[in-house]
């Protein structure tokens, strides 16, 4: 069994060395205190097999809850890839949710054309409905009809 290496940080509070989460402590310490006895910190964490053992234990009487606390509030709690749930924030950027700038501008200049055609088609929707008006009131207007 290989023990785990220190973190070590860099001026800007980056780690450097072991990786930590993408997971928000924050919402774990939360998730903990109101719902640890029911193990919603595990799930959020990706734990789903403990956080169903929690649940039948109602967080094993207590105690695994306390545990689970403490380890969250410290820093300390891992999540399903064993990374340390470190970060308070909830941080969703481009490189956190894995897509990159280039991705994101594609989707945003999908978006662009999307809605420019169905501008364009909600133009011809109301030119159709207007024709379809005209040709219903000349119909009325002939005599025999």
């Amino acid at each position: 069994m290989t023990t785990p290496l220190p973190d070590i940080y860099d001026e800007g509070d980056q780690p450097i060395g072991p990786e930590i989460s993408e997971r928000s402590r924050g919402v774990a310490l939360v998730l903990c205190f109101f719902g640890g006895f029911l193990g919603l910190h595990r799930f959020y964490a990706g734990k789903i097999g403990t956080g169903i053992a929690q649940i039948f234990t109602f967080g094993g009487m207590g105690v695994w809850w306390l545990y689970d606390f403490v380890l969250v509030a410290t820093g300390e709690f891992r999540d399903m890839d064993e990374l340390r749930i470190r970060r308070w924030g909830v941080e969703q950027t481009a490189d956190s949710s894995g897509a990159t700038m280039a991705q994101v501008r594609q989707l945003s200049d999908q978006v662009d054309m999307l809605q420019r055609e169905m501008g364009e088609l909600a133009e011809r929707l109301d030119f159709t409905e207007r024709v379809l008006a005209k040709q219903k009131d000349r119909d009325r207007m002939l005599p025999g009809t």
